[in-house]
């Protein structure tokens, strides 16, 4: 699934997933519940912009391996 994401679209979903988990941690959250809010977000937002449906989004952005780790590395 995630072969069908072209550059620009996963930069965004990557984006949307970081930024979400970031807000979340800001919050308070665990980095379990900001993982679980930036797949959410992540996936709402590549839905919206594809043609997926919501559980295929999902498991595209489950497919990314995106973590909250990664906010140290950016």
């Amino acid at each position: 699934m995630t072969g069908q994401l072209d550059a620009s679209l996963k930069d965004m979903v990557e984006e949307c997933y970081l930024e979400t988990v970031s807000e979340a941690m800001d919050a308070g959250h665990s980095k379990l519940v900001a993982h679980k809010e930036g797949v959410t977000g992540a996936a709402m937002l590549l839905a919206a912009m594809s043609d997926m449906e919501d559980e295929d989004a999902k498991m595209a952005v489950v497919a990314l391996n995106l973590r909250p780790s990664q906010l140290e590395a950016n």
